[in-house]
């Protein structure tokens, strides 16, 4: 099922998808969390770590690039801290090589040349140059984080496009698929109605437009 969710999810933008979520009521719309290159793509399965400040106790950002698999995303929780960095060049380069589908930071990475050189997908509040070595340790893997204060659990789907970035539940993977795809359809007969030279607000009228990200009654959040 992963490739194929992964596939079907990239021909929507994450617009389409964002619309989707709110007409199923569910928060997932990771905002200010940003590509380095708008032509920059990524869709999977998350695996989380939950980064914390060292403290006295010491520790490390952490040595579990090896145990991501092929297309799942990197999803690290580092509280949206500016001033320390927890990925660079050289995971970068490894996850490339190992085929990971990105990386999704609530704070800051560095080294992006190589990112944008290799088109691997990083999307992150921004980029610095310093190190948060002894200054953030990965506290745990696997657990449940938030991203710009959405909750992503383990094997929650992350889609990202020049838009930005986006969570789906895993359990409602395909349901929000099925939505997308009535969106999509909706506004392409608009596309080609204005283009014909129809007017845009009875088009919008007849397609019902204005409903269609409006959250369905009984929607479960």
């Amino acid at each position: 099922m992963t490739q194929d969710a992964a596939e079907n999810l990239k021909t929507f933008g994450v617009t389409t998808l964002s619309d989707a979520l709110d007409r199923l009521g569910i928060e997932g719309q990771c905002l200010g969390i940003m590509p380095f290159a708008r032509s920059m793509r990524l869709a999977g399965p998350a695996f989380t770590i939950r980064m914390l400040p060292t403290g006295q106790s010491g520790g490390s950002v952490g040595d579990y690039i090896d145990d991501v698999q092929p297309g799942q995303i990197v999803v690290i929780d580092n509280d949206g801290r500016m001033d320390a960095t927890v990925w660079g060049d050289i995971l970068t380069l490894v996850a490339d090589r190992r085929g990971i589908g990105g990386t999704v930071i609530d704070g800051v990475c560095r080294d992006i040349d190589r990112s944008i050189e290799l088109d691997y997908p990083i999307y992150a509040r921004a980029n610095t140059m310093r190190t948060g070595k002894d200054r953030v340790t990965a506290d745990a893997y696997n657990v449940t984080v938030q991203i710009a204060g959405i909750r992503i659990a383990p094997g929650d789907w992350l889609v990202g496009d020049g838009d930005g970035v986006i969570c789906i539940p895993a359990s409602r993977v395909q349901e929000v698929i099925e939505v997308a795809g009535q969106i999509a359809a909706a506004e392409e007969k608009i596309r080609e109605a204005v283009l014909r030279g129809d007017r845009l607000d009875e088009t919008r009228k007849k397609l019902r437009y204005h409903a269609l990200q409006t959250r369905e009654s009984g929607a479960k959040a």
